[in-house]
């Protein structure tokens, strides 16, 4: 794989944060829901941006 420019490492840590983001505050949202069906929805939610991210940051090694 090609070497980042500048600008695309500075986008790629932006969407990394802003898939983190999306993480912590699904998680909150979770832990929050009292139906069932909505508390799944939020966690699996959760569980997908956390693996977008990783799977973004594996870009930055």
């Amino acid at each position: 794989m090609s070497q980042l420019n500048q600008l695309e490492l500075q986008n790629l840590r932006h969407i990394i944060g802003s898939h983190d983001v999306a993480y912590q505050k699904l998680q909150s949202y979770a832990q929050q829901a009292t139906d069932m069906q909505v508390k799944s929805y939020f966690e699996k939610a959760a569980q997908d941006a956390l693996k977008t991210k990783q799977q973004l940051m594996s870009f930055l090694n």
